[in-house]
């Protein structure tokens, strides 16, 4: 009896390994797609700053494969998405809302694959999202064109995802942060081809004082922007250092983003 189940138990711990290798195997394997553009291959650009990046710390769950969620990896290839998504700051990126996202834009339709292109930069002020502007040696805004452009390649975009401002917290550059905003959405969906391209913004997080400044400036956003909506952070919290969401409020607000981005699809005016 004993041996039984000192037996069933390496059987156990063997399966999960095995397993656990599988995932890894699959979230590095290079997805081979044609080159033509596939109507149910939709596409979603994240932009933004490091809480879009994620820091979150990564978890078994990080690792789970979906085979109709796909990422565009810093070599421009598509892979099997897993978090980290993001490759910006290497050594401390992790769990952003992303993942989660796509899980909830696919709900439970089979037909569609979604697929991600990170973009985020982590420490970004909302001014080095202009085209021909450099941040830390990145160009954000050319960049982000640039991969999605190759990603248009072989599925139709449907709309960005936009979680940034910590950078701008504070009254004299909150003033200015509705002009930029509306400036970057208007090049986005010229650059991309759509004039009604669906964009929402994730609110910062509220356990920070001067994160309001923006947060009210984002209030305003879908008044002020036609096809564009706003994921609330309320209740979310920060992993211990005072501004960077833990693992549970990133993918909570990778669930709201769907909600808001489902919604606006559904009512997208021309």
């Amino acid at each position: 009896m004993r041996f039984a189940t000192v037996a069933g138990r390496l059987k156990t711990v063997l399966f999960s390994l095995l397993f656990t290798l599988l995932i890894l195997d699959s979230s590095a394997q290079k997805f081979e797609l044609s080159e033509k553009v596939n109507p149910d291959f939709h596409l979603y650009l994240l932009v933004g700053q490091s809480n879009m990046a994620g820091r979150g710390v990564v978890d078994s769950m990080s690792k789970v494969v979906n085979a109709q969620i796909l990422t565009l990896n810093k070599s421009a290839e598509w892979v099997f998405a897993v978090d980290p998504l993001h490759f910006d700051r290497p050594p401390i990126v992790g769990v952003g809302p992303g993942l989660s996202f796509a899980k909830n834009m696919l709900g439970k339709n089979k037909k569609i694959k979604v697929g991600l292109i990170p973009c985020a930069v982590g420490g970004s002020p909302i001014k080095a999202w202009k085209s021909g502007e450099e941040f830390l040696k990145d160009y954000p805004y050319d960049d982000a064109i640039k991969r999605a452009k190759i990603a248009m390649k072989y599925g139709v975009i449907k709309g960005i995802i936009w979680h940034q401002g910590e950078s701008d917290s504070n009254a004299e550059k909150a003033k200015l942060y509705m002009e930029n905003l509306k400036t970057l959405i208007a090049d986005l969906r010229r650059d991309l081809n759509d004039p009604n391209l669906p964009f929402i913004a994730g609110e910062l997080g509220h356990y920070k004082e001067n994160y309001k400044h923006v947060n009210t400036v984002l209030k305003d956003l879908p008044a002020e922007v036609s096809n564009t909506g706003l994921a609330t952070s309320e209740g979310l919290v920060h992993k211990g250092d005072g501004t960077h969401l833990d693992t549970p409020s990133a993918r909570e607000l990778g669930k709201r983003f769907a909600v808001e981005m489902l919604n606006i699809q559904k009512n997208k005016r021309k």
